[in-house]
């Protein structure tokens, strides 16, 4: 899925650990991992607070715009 592949490059190009922004945002690593993964997507909160700490926005991390 777009969105897996997106987070992913999004926040390896941050420099921003997993557990960094699992701390940053109030979730588990885990949580991460898992979205990472495609085994599960975040909550509308969640993304909110992902697209916050990472300076991306949301339409891009869901496939609606190329950037």
């Amino acid at each position: 899925m777009l969105f897996t592949q997106r987070f992913t490059e999004v926040l390896k190009q941050s420099n921003i650990s997993q557990v960094e922004l699992a701390n940053s945002i109030g979730i588990s690593k885990q949580c991460i991992s898992d979205f990472k993964s495609g085994k599960s997507f975040p909550s509308i909160h969640t993304l909110f607070l992902i697209c916050k700490e990472l300076n991306v926005s949301a339409d891009y991390l869901l496939g609606l715009t190329d950037y």
